[in-house]
């Protein structure tokens, strides 16, 4: 089995790859402090819940955007498996050429993406992921990844609102039933999920309106919110909530890896 970790600011999905399929996956909290011994507790926990063992996993594979939560989580998975996790990021020797100004900078999840949207699809994409940003990834037919846009995520929108806000409590991102609130939560819960819908319905259409050729993107959503936002969104076409995941299983028959 093939073990995917994508480490997020503020979440870690894990997934386990049975040849193609997704046998399991769990999100994690990220959590820079773990000890290399806790994150290999908790993942052999993870995988003896699911009536796995620790000696099917064969190899792994992760992308990162927190370095401080990388190295660890890294050892970690060599003591529970007994195998280093192959990392992957936009120096790694994949089948989507980075056609920006800055192909180093680009983050490791927007080239897992990237390269999902490239196997999946095979046509001009505009990733939408739903995670600590909302990013929208631009990759064309011809295995170009041409850029994109990185907004605030929702999570950290709301977050922020809050926080600046004496008078205004956290409140549970749920999809309001009509847009003008009549309580201070629906209020807060229709501005941020409603203007959260109409930037990416708005980022897609000026996206489009900009993309090179005469082709219409296939737009395309994944990340943790991504269910909650979409069904709000009118320009979105399809929900891949593993995308990433699929992303790093490509990457890692790439380089070369058998599990």
């Amino acid at each position: 089995m093939l073990l995917a970790v994508d480490v997020g600011n503020t979440e870690i999905t894990v997934g386990l790859f049975r040849d193609t399929r997704v046998a399991a996956r769990w999100r994690l909290t990220t959590v820079e402090r773990r000890t290399p011994d806790e994150w290999g507790a908790l993942l052999t926990s993870y995988l003896g819940q699911a009536g796995i063992s620790t000696q099917e996993v064969r190899a792994a594979v992760e992308a990162s955007v927190a370095p401080a939560t990388t190295v660890p989580l890294a050892e970690g998975v060599e003591r529970a498996f007994g195998i280093r996790p192959v990392s992957i990021g936009p120096e790694s020797n994949l089948a989507v050429t980075l056609d920006v100004d800055e192909p180093h900078s680009v983050g490791a999840d927007r080239v897992v993406n990237a390269l999902a949207a490239i196997e999946l699809y095979a046509r001009d994409t505009i990733v939408v992921d739903f995670g600590t940003a909302t990013s929208f990834d631009c990759v064309t037919a011809d295995r170009r990844f041409i850029g994109g846009v990185i907004a605030p995520g929702v999570v950290t929108a709301s977050d922020n609102l809050v926080r600046r806000a004496a008078k205004l409590a956290a409140t549970e991102l749920i999809p309001p039933e009509r847009v003008i609130g009549r309580r201070t939560d629906d209020c807060i819960r229709s501005g941020v999920l409603f203007g959260a819908a109409d930037t990416v319905d708005g980022m897609i259409r000026r996206i489009r309106a900009e993309w090179p050729g005469d082709a219409a993107p296939f737009a395309v959503a994944t990340g943790g919110l991504a269910p909650v936002v979409v069904a709000l969104c009118k320009e979105i076409q399809h929900q891949e909530p593993d995308l990433t995941l699929i992303g790093l299983r490509h990457a890692a028959h790439q380089v070369g890896l058998a599990w």
